[in-house]
């Protein structure tokens, strides 16, 4: 099975931009823990990052077409506003995780609300790179069963 990791808008930048909310850690060395997790849970994963977001729905709508298992989603700020990605994930017939490194119920106010979440299987938030961790091992064990 494959999962695929997928981040949004800023998510390049992590490891230097608010290492208070984000780490210091860099994107890579994330998807680097991550694929090590990976290949311990037997699963394959890719990884796509973009600030297009009309990128980030062509791949979600592409991966309908593909022997994807799952999506991990740190859509970055697009999680607050955009009904286009949350329709995207809609409109394919893969479960989605929501994920965010930091804890978005405890930051500025217009990060509290997600229109993704009603549309994913499951919000993992506030945990940093752990947040991926246990959203890969879920699709992973979610799958087996």
């Amino acid at each position: 099975m494959k999962i695929s990791v997928v981040n949004g808008a800023n998510l390049n930048l992590v490891g230097k931009r608010e290492p208070k909310y984000y780490g210091s850690e860099t994107l890579d060395t994330i998807n680097q823990e991550i694929k090590a997790k990976a290949d311990v849970l037997g699963v394959e994963v890719d990884f796509f990052q973009s600030n297009i977001e009309g990128e980030i729905i062509n791949f979600i709508h592409n991966s309908n077409n593909t022997d994807c298992g799952g999506i991990i989603l740190n859509a970055g700020a697009f999680t607050h506003y955009s009904y286009a990605i949350h329709d995207a994930i809609t409109s394919v017939d893969i479960p989605v995780v929501e994920v965010h490194l930091s804890n978005i119920h405890k930051r500025e106010e217009f990060r509290h609300k997600s229109v993704l979440s009603d549309a994913c299987v499951g919000l993992v938030t506030g945990f940093g790179k752990y947040s991926y961790i246990m959203a890969l091992e879920y699709l992973a064990a979610a799958k087996s069963t």
